[in-house]
């Protein structure tokens, strides 16, 4: 199976925040971040890197269904902030992590979570927003288009792979508004799926293909606004699992079997190191669909 061609043309322009030569920039100063399905996968992995990458005045707001995995993780991050971990949201100057278990798949989640971000984006201080939304799920990979047939089904999906992450995303950038010197970056994590079409696949590749679309539009609305579709490659997570042993298409699923054993599966920390590189340099077309190859 071929990969995606490269770079899609983006909707709008850098506005000359990211650095000439390509060079790392130092830490982000006042960082509003937030990051969705950060319990596991590649949402913990970015996570971690994002983390040393916030600056005083920073907080790290994480968002997963997992309260357990969600503390877990922020503890972790605390400690490597500060030295030792204090159980607290802040240690003596080091980072701030926020945690919000909540199922972005329903209502009473999706409010809890929309209420978390207006809460800390009221803070003045903050002279940048930076969310990504992660989270996402396969759907049941085991039926073909003509089995998907239970409108409760494609909705309860479609609710938590795209509509989710549009109300969070509109709760995000209107809770933290235009800010004079302030800058809003959007992470949408897409996928191959976004372009390609795989048998099996329907409803993870309409959710793909409509969340690029989705925020391509808010790049061509909100100019000030830099918005990113990173496809993060074929990841060894436990996505992948579900993948090579779950896929009704035969040669979809032995595709994903020999991947696996030709150990040609993506560590999630490689692909999470790449995507931090392309926030630093901020020289990406906003609104561009780039793929962990294309880097």
């Amino acid at each position: 199976m071929e990969r995606a061609p490269g770079t899609a043309p983006g909707t709008g322009t850098a506005p000359g925040t990211g650095t000439a030569s390509g060079t790392a920039p130092g830490r982000w100063a006042a960082t509003a971040c937030v990051v969705t399905g950060a319990s596991r996968g590649f949402g913990r992995s970015l996570a971690r890197l994002l983390a040393p990458q916030l600056g005083p005045g920073s907080v790290l707001l994480l968002l997963a269904r997992s309260a357990a995995a969600l503390a877990e993780l922020a503890a972790e991050l605390r400690a490597g902030a500060t030295g030792s971990d204090t159980g607290s949201d802040a240690g003596s100057g080091g980072l701030r992590v926020q945690c919000v278990a909540a199922d972005l798949g329903c209502e009473e989640g999706l409010r809890r979570a929309g209420a978390a971000l207006r809460e800390l984006l009221q803070d003045a201080s903050f002279g940048r927003l930076l969310l990504v939304n992660n989270a996402g799920s396969l759907g049941d990979i085991s039926k073909s288009f003509l089995d998907l047939t239970d409108l409760e089904e494609i909705n309860t999906y479609f609710s938590f792979n795209i509509s989710s992450a549009l109300c969070l995303t509109s709760t995000a950038l209107r809770a933290f508004g235009a800010r004079p010197g302030c800058s809003r970056t959007v992470v949408n994590i897409s996928s191959l799926c976004a372009l390609e079409p795989f048998p099996s696949w329907a409803l993870y590749c309409s959710g793909k293909a409509a969340r690029d679309m989705m925020f391509r539009v808010l790049a061509l609305e909100e100019p000030g606004v830099r918005v990113l579709n990173y496809a993060p490659g074929p990841l060894d997570t436990d996505m992948q699992l579900l993948a090579r042993t779950r896929t009704g298409d035969a040669g979809m699923r032995q595709h994903f079997q020999r991947l696996h054993e030709k150990e040609q599966l993506i560590d999630s920390s490689v692909s999470a190191q790449k995507l931090l590189r392309l926030l630093q340099e901020d020289s990406f077309p906003s609104g561009a669909h780039v793929d962990f190859f294309d880097i």
